[in-house]
């Protein structure tokens, strides 16, 4: 029994492991990648990376270096963006929402996301993850 419980932790933290976000130099991000993120947003200065499902995310702006996070395909292909917003500036409908499907839940960050087509969601951060609302507060999913 404690060796199928130690193999299961085991899985656990392999998979979560895989899942979270690879932090990058920047010499280690292809320079179409970095081209594209000085094009499209040439305000971005003191830019963190990331290596998250695939692509390539540049971190910049504010204290925690994290109030804008764009995504870009290894290619340099614009994904998303997320502007992180006050709590507050989510959809009504957002904090409601986690209070009756998310017990004892709070919303730790949110983020206005925009993606290459110019949809507009809403992103809630929990401590079990990420919580994606349409741009009426309407849930979608989570990530």
């Amino acid at each position: 029994m404690k060796r199928k419980l130690a193999l299961t932790v085991l899985a656990f933290m392999i998979t979560n492991t895989c899942v979270m976000a690879q932090a990058l130099k920047s010499e280690n991000v292809p320079g179409v990648v970095k081209a594209a993120l000085a094009s499209k947003y040439p305000q971005a200065t003191k830019v963190g990376w990331e290596k998250e499902k695939g692509n390539y995310e540049a971190n910049w702006g504010g204290k925690s270096g994290e109030d804008n996070s764009v995504s870009f395909t290894p290619s340099g292909i614009f994904v998303e963006i997320v502007k992180a917003i006050p709590v507050s500036e989510l959809p009504k409908e957002v904090v409601p929402y986690v209070a009756t499907y998310y017990k004892g839940a709070k919303i730790k960050e949110a983020g206005k996301v925009t993606d290459a087509a110019g949809k507009t969601m809403y992103e809630a951060e929990i401590k079990s993850g990420d919580l994606i609302f349409d741009e009426k507060g309407n849930f979608i999913k989570k990530d």
